[in-house]
């Protein structure tokens, strides 16, 4: 209930749309180490090749992102955790304001798993071992928070001191031996675990593969080496990262017309250039499936819009291969897509 209702405020605390005198588009992501960053980045510089310009902005993660896409101008896409969509979906049948909160957000594409890092000193070997330590959670508007509250409820680990600290702050405390773990939610490689401090002598990563985690999240696994600390595989669960936007009214007014655009320009060079996203952007490209729609979300209508073969994109520079045509292998997408849609 502490959870739903602390969600429920950062959500009504933004005030509707307003509209911009210079129009610009933002994404929202993620903390500096975090693979959230990274895909916007990627993003960016897709549209960049197309003479376009998509402004990267850094945020404590999941639902400030949700709260970004939902109310805050200028901002027409957002990375979110498919747990925290299925929180919100879970809760809002009896909550018209929360129904009201959530109302007009909707998918643009499903992206890759994200791990859920649990880095913990080398005397814990198990969730379980956690009770009685300190275990930082993420910033309470972050996605981490969320996943590692509802974990630690679902295992009934009710003896830790949980404390809401950032990614980055959590590694720096972990290290200096001020708390014993902290959770991460972040596809795999992520920055963050870069670190040479890390020494595996003395810090693992936790293997969680206890099967009421497993009914409720995607298994998944950590290869060894995927870190430098990290000399053996490891057991994990995991979430999907999604790329929200919102569902503008083109007809309203010009800041909801161009916003449109954007997210259709944007739509359409995803799906245009999923080749070039693999090869060239962050490895979690190589595991997108953009037809893996999370249940009971709607794709936007925009969205759409740039799905359309005939869609027409207005490159202001355009270059070599950049939204100029459709790869058969995208075309083979965006079948399964409309498939999807249909159902």
């Amino acid at each position: 209930m502490k959870i739903r209702l602390a969600l429920l405020a950062l959500i009504v605390f933004f005030p509707a749309f307003a509209s911009a005198q210079e129009f610009k588009k933002n994404i929202m992501t993620g903390g500096p180490n975090g693979t959230y960053i990274q895909i916007g980045k990627d993003l960016a510089n897709l549209e960049r090749q197309c003479g376009l310009t998509l402004n990267v902005v850094e945020s404590a993660g999941s639902l400030e992102n949700f709260v970004g896409v939902r109310s805050k101008p200028n901002t027409q896409f957002g990375i979110v955790q498919s747990d925290v969509l299925d929180y919100f979906k879970t809760f809002q049948a009896n909550d018209p304001e929360l129904q009201r909160a959530i109302s007009g957000v909707r998918i643009m594409y499903p992206l890759y798993n994200e791990e859920i890092h649990i880095l913990a000193r080398r005397d814990i070997g198990s969730l379980r071992d956690l009770n009685g330590r300190k275990v930082a959670i993420g910033k309470q508007d972050s996605g981490t928070f969320l996943t590692a509250s509802l974990i630690m409820d679902i295992m009934q680990l009710n003896n830790i001191e949980r404390l809401p600290i950032g990614a980055s702050d959590a590694l720096s405390k972990l290290l200096n031996g001020e708390i014993d773990a902290l959770f991460y939610v972040a596809g795999a490689p992520t920055k963050l675990f870069s670190n040479p401090a890390i020494d595996g002598a003395q810090f693992h990563l936790l293997s969680v593969n206890e099967a009421l985690l497993q009914a409720s999240y995607v298994s998944s696994t950590i290869p060894a080496g995927t870190y430098p600390f990290q000399i053996e595989e490891v057991e994990a669960i995991a979430v999907k990262a999604v790329l929200m936007t919102y569902e503008y009214r083109v007809a309203k007014n010009r800041y909801q017309k161009e916003s449109c655009k954007a997210v259709s320009d944007l739509s359409y060079l995803m799906l245009a250039n999923m080749d070039r996203l693999r090869a060239e952007g962050h490895p979690k490209w190589k595991n997108v499936d953009l037809t893996a729609i999370p249940p009971g979300w709607q794709v936007g209508n925009c969205v759409k819009t740039g799905m359309a073969v005939d869609y027409k994109l207005q490159c202001k520079a355009p270059l070599a291969n950049i939204g100029s045509q459709k790869p058969k292998a995208n075309d083979e997408y965006l079948n399964l897509l409309k498939q999807r849609l249909k159902n």
